[in-house]
């Protein structure tokens, strides 16, 4: 059964959400007419491009010389690095203990328990732990400042687009 909010889909346009996570481009691929034959959405002729404005590759360059994107990264890069490297040392110790010491590795812990068992299962236990240590770093440190600077940038984008057609309307006028 397929979940319904009561709108009609054919209502719905590109554009009209205003949702920076909306793709405007890939609305209606695929989509059905009412005929049951898929529709294939029409590509807009591209305009003439207005004197030197700004493109989305200078508004992508700016974010990322911005202190709010470096802070991101900052925090990134603060929390990645030890942990790849606590987690690689820690494998290569597992595996270099394995080859070099495999008394060490038999010796038994508890029954048919052995060291090189209990090591292996917390080679598991510690790629869980980190990958939750990571998805909370990244809620707690990071995701709100990122989608501040993805809602800015798409308000500078959103910007740029109506400049776009203001010009384009006065051109059009004369």
């Amino acid at each position: 059964m397929e979940k319904h909010d009561g709108r009609d889909a054919r209502q719905i346009r590109a554009g009209d959400l205003k949702d920076p996570w909306y793709d405007e481009l890939a609305s209606g691929w695929g989509e059905l007419d009412g005929t049951g034959t898929p529709t294939t959405p029409a590509v807009p002729a591209p305009a003439a491009p207005p004197e030197r404005s700004v493109c989305a590759a200078d508004i992508y360059l700016e974010v990322q010389a911005s202190a709010a994107f470096q802070e991101v990264r900052r925090r990134y890069r603060r929390f990645v690095i030890p942990g790849v490297a606590a987690f690689f040392t820690w494998y290569v110790a597992y595996v270099v203990t394995a080859t070099a010491a495999p008394e060490l590795m038999a010796r038994p812990v508890s029954g048919a328990v052995n060291v090189a068992m209990v090591a292996g299962l917390a080679q598991f236990a510690t790629t869980f732990l980190l990958t939750w240590a990571y998805a909370r770093h990244a809620r707690l440190r990071r995701d709100r400042a990122a989608l501040d600077l993805r809602w800015a940038f798409f308000e500078q984008k959103r910007e740029q687009e109506q400049k776009r057609e203001q010009e384009l309307q006065r051109r059009a006028e004369r």
